[in-house]
């Protein structure tokens, strides 16, 4: 897609997953290699490598890169773009915040005023969440209220089992890197939350 400045955006990539090492992706399009960065909640979503996948990605241009972020959803995306916006929210902080919390909880932390659960994340001290919670809800409730086309449904979605259960350890005191850490060497299949939640206490007791 071209924008008004005749500049090249991409806004969407389905291809084949070849590689993935957080927060790094490797996606093959008809033969030619996107490097991208994602989400620990994106990342919890992604097939194996080698098969087909669709992302909706955002681009940043800079001067001196041109970097690619992947979203495994629209609302993901739409709640990093909305970030970024923030003074003092770079791609990478925003980033790390929807590695500790998916969109959905996120988006509840500043329509309830709960900063506290924000400073749970990396990077985001008191203050921060203060800001974030004073300058995103009038935004988001906006954004509740109208609609958006396709993202109303994604944000309504039940979230991710394992989603749920790192979020749940960041709020029990974890720190979002390492509740990730926790559940990533669990074997998850057809765990519901509380069984992951159980395990990866357990595993880190």
């Amino acid at each position: 897609m071209v924008d008004g400045d005749d500049k090249t955006v991409i806004g969407q990539l389905k291809g084949f997953l070849l590689e993935k090492q957080p927060p790094a992706l490797l996606i093959d399009v008809q033969g030619v290699g996107y490097e991208l960065e994602a989400s620990m909640s994106t990342f919890y979503n992604l097939p194996e490598c080698g098969e087909e996948i669709i992302l909706h990605t955002h681009m940043v241009v800079r001067e001196d890169a041109q970097l690619l972020y992947g979203f495994i959803s629209l609302a993901e995306r739409l709640m990093f773009r909305t970030l970024i916006k923030i003074s003092g929210v770079g791609p990478k902080l925003a980033l790390t915040i929807l590695s500790g919390m998916s969109a959905e909880d996120f988006s509840r932390c500043i329509l309830e005023g709960d900063s506290k659960s924000l400073t749970q994340l990396p990077g985001v001290g008191k203050k921060t969440a203060e800001r974030l919670v004073v300058e995103l809800k009038d935004r988001l409730e906006k954004a509740d209220s109208i609609k958006l086309p396709g993202v109303a449904a994604e944000m309504k979605k039940p979230d991710h089992p394992v989603n749920d259960a790192v979020s749940a350890l960041i709020s029990l005191g974890y720190k979002a890197q390492q509740a990730s850490q926790m559940v990533r060497v669990l074997d998850v299949d057809d765990k519901s939350t509380e069984e992951i939640i159980r395990a990866a206490l357990q595993g880190g007791a």
